[in-house]
């Protein structure tokens, strides 16, 4: 049992491996939040450093008509704050009452313990066996409206994971409007803090930015429809003193792939709050007597030994635990996309040549990108008639797709259900399923608009669609891509007083597609995408257990992006291709070699024109496939370190064998700058048994059956306190690939 309870004291300790999450009922009802980090015992009662401080201007809990000063809900740290009755700081619920007022104050109900892991119904969330997951349920109410509050807890034990969520009932007698609904709301009473974020842009997305938890309101968000490429949902809180291998540090991880806020107050006591839930500025719900409203779920982290012990805990969650169905664990094919070697540019016969060439060399998916369907030879046309262009084509899809399939290789298709052109047959059936405004000139992208997945008619409409065209064409992948932010927000099939549900429909309607679409072709491998990496976040990968990284398909720009991907998500969800040189998003040249080594820290595949290669690259092709698949079992489901930075003149990661193997490792690195007259570089390896016995082989990346150097007989532990020097690089951008075998144990 992960959570104890102690009735007599109001007291509940969650407990996982390594860390502690307390709250306790004062004698008042009001749940105060009394810890979270390091383990403690669970019968300690952390109450004690609660100081009862009367503070000017932050007003005293009122009581039967009685003030008690120095107990006030400004400066208490809350379990769930609320606005509007003396606590300033951010709030995690607010409420418009039928008056016009927006007060609410929780009281303790009761509580309960269940064993396993609750779901959500329409919501991505955790799963775990019950064997794996406690649940405690905290039922809260306002004694003035009836308006009622469930906090949701689930324990993890071994992953050091607690996960919240909460359902608002309207047990009163008239309707309220929910005008913020965050998922949860923490408070540190003491302690320095910094905050990592991972913020971007298009072909630029997640890179790391860390910065102390100053007074006021930090916040990252979104108001663009989807999690975006600008602001990710996950985030770190973090002592200042942390790093990769020691230190408290925290992860909040939101399930839920619309819009979000997460803010960071540092209040006038120096407390700390964070909340984090959907996004109030496009939100207001509207609640009628007896309806409840259910928020998505946030995953809570804690690691008391830096970032590296932190997303092992994250990566295990999301492999494990919010990944879902056969392609969870099951091997994923090598896949070759036809976008930046045909753009529209291509037939039938086209892609077959291309399918054929890449057969040869083992490359077992082909993926057919954008331009198919409808009049789609280019971005302006076409979008949202899911028909076969068999003209384009020369054939059916299922005959195109059993020519592939011919060659030895799976097929594949891209789809953007979500979005339309004007200039399309279903626009001009529908225009009343595009999100526009009436009467105003909508925002335009790529010449498209979005489609309204708030309303039941658009989703029956493409589950029909897309269900025949996976019926009847041997599809085995399916690439679901969005390619642009979601504004004048407007759904025909809401009136005027629900248009701030809209937003927040939408991703129910999506899931709801995704869920039908997914169980109905368990055995079709979907990736997410959305221009790249524009909703890269848990909540989809509960759908789809991979998602494309990012548009920017440069291996040197995709370090930084997949290092930042890495603090919060597993390498199994990040698809990441070898493209041509020079690459088509910045021009640079990078060896062969090296866009491989940077591809393999992902699902790996290719992405150009294979019949221009020489055949030394093709040949290269058949290596770099190889080492893929000698390495998959650690790339795909091993732990993951990360060695360097992208600010290092050499950035290296590793995967290893999970403890208490730790049989063997690979290490990766990148020379990132070269320098006349260069000091070495020396790399830390880590995850490795101390005294077990290792044999080190230094090799140039794609020639890992030759290696530069052997090193024999040399322990985890010197390893790892010792380090390892690469050679020295003899061109810009070069890669190494270091192999450690354990072959046994120290004697001593």
């Amino acid at each position: 049992m992960s959570i104890f309870m102690d009735e007599a004291r109001g007291l509940v300790t969650l407990q996982t491996k390594h860390s502690s999450y307390q709250m306790k009922r004062d004698p008042d009802g009001l749940l105060l939040h009394t810890y979270y980090g390091s383990r403690i015992h669970s019968g300690d009662d952390m109450s004690h450093a609660i100081a009862r401080v009367g503070r000017g201007f932050s007003g005293s809990l009122t009581v039967n008509g009685t003030e008690r000063p120095g107990w006030s809900e400004d400066v208490l740290p809350l379990e769930y704050s609320c606005f509007g009755v003396g606590d300033y700081r951010a709030s995690a619920l607010k409420v418009r009452h039928k008056d016009g007022s927006r007060a609410v104050s929780l009281r303790v109900r009761d509580w309960t313990v269940q064993k396993g892991k609750y779901a959500l119904k329409g919501l991505p969330a955790l799963y775990a066996a019950p064997s794996e997951a406690d649940t405690l349920l905290v039922r809260m109410e306002d004694p003035y409206s009836g308006l009622a509050v469930e906090l949701q807890y689930g324990v993890v034990e071994e992953l050091d994971l607690v996960t919240r969520a909460a359902r608002i009932i309207n047990r009163g007698k008239t309707k309220l409007w929910l005008e913020k609904a965050a998922s949860l709301s923490v408070d540190w009473q003491f302690g320095e803090f910094d905050w990592i974020s991972f913020h971007g842009r298009h072909t630029m997305e997640r890179i790391p930015e860390r910065q102390p938890v100053r007074h006021g309101i930090q916040s990252i968000g979104t108001v663009r429809g989807t999690s975006s490429h600008h602001y990710n949902p996950f985030s770190i809180l973090c002592t200042p003193q942390t790093t990769e291998t020691q230190g408290l540090c925290f992860g909040v991880s939101l399930v839920y792939s619309g819009e979000f806020l997460m803010e960071l107050e540092r209040d006038q006591a120096n407390q700390t709050r964070l909340v984090c839930g959907i996004h109030p500025d496009d939100f207001c719900w509207e609640l009628k007597p007896g309806e409840s409203f259910q928020t998505p779920e946030v995953l809570l982290f804690c690691s008391d030994r830096g970032f590296d012990r932190l997303s092992q805990c994250t990566h295990r969650a999301i492999r494990d635990h919010i990944c879902r169905g056969i392609w969870k664990r099951q091997d994923r094919p090598v896949l070759i996309n036809n976008w930046e070697a045909t753009y529209f540019d291509f037939t039938g016969d086209k892609l077959i040549g291309i399918a054929r060439e890449a057969a040869a060399l083992g490359i077992e998916l082909f993926v057919m990108d954008d331009g198919w369907f409808g009049k789609r030879d280019n971005d302006h046309a076409g979008l949202g008639d899911w028909f076969p262009n068999e003209k384009k084509l020369g054939c059916s899809l299922r005959e195109l797709g059993e020519k592939i399939t011919e060659t030895g290789m799976q097929f594949g298709i891209w789809f953007e259900p979500e979005a339309v052109n004007k200039d399309s047959d279903l626009y001009r059936a529908h225009p009343e399923w595009a999100v526009q405004i009436p009467g105003r000139d909508p925002n335009l992208s790529r010449d498209q608009l979005v489609l309204d997945f708030s309303n039941r008619a658009v989703q029956d409409y493409l589950i029909a669609r897309i269900t025949e065209i996976l019926s009847k064409a041997p599809i085995s992948y399916v690439k679901w891509d969005m390619n642009r932010s979601i504004c004048d927000k407007y759904s025909t099939a809401l009136d005027a007083a629900h248009q701030g549900e809209f937003a927040h429909r939408y991703v129910l309607g999506l899931y709801r597609v995704l869920d039908t679409l997914t169980t109905a072709f368990p055995e079709v491998l979907f990736e997410g995408c959305s221009g790249g990496g524009g909703r890269f976040d848990a909540g989809m990968l509960y759908y789809m257990p991979q998602i494309w990284c990012s548009d920017n398909t440069d291996a040197i720009n995709r370090l930084s992006i997949q290092y930042g991907s890495s603090f919060g998500y597993p390498i199994s969800a990040m698809g990441s291709h070898v493209s041509a040189v020079p690459n088509h998003q910045t021009g640079r040249i990078t060896p062969f070699a090296t866009r491989a080594a940077v591809a393999m820290a992902g699902t790996f595949g290719y992405e150009l024109d294979i019949r221009k290669l020489s055949e030394d690259e093709k040949e290269q092709i058949r290596s770099q496939i190889r080492s893929f698949r000698r390495f998959y079992p650690l790339i795909q489901r091993g732990d993951y370190h990360r060695l360097s930075t992208p600010e290092d003149l050499c950035i290296a990661w590793s995967f290893t064998d999970p403890a208490p193997q730790c049989s063997e490792a690979v290490i990766q690195a990148v020379q990132l700058r070269l320098e006349s007259n260069g000091v070495p570089i020396h790399l830390y390896p880590v995850g490795l048994h101390p005294e077990g016995i290792y044999e080190l082989a230094i090799c140039n990346a794609g020639c890992e059956d030759r290696p530069l150097r052997r090193i024999a007989g040399i322990s985890g532990a010197a390893l790892m306190q010792g380090g390892v020097t690469l050679p020295v690089p003899q061109e810009e951008y070069h890669a190494w690939t270091l192999l450690l075998k354990k072959n046994g144990i120290c004697a001593d």
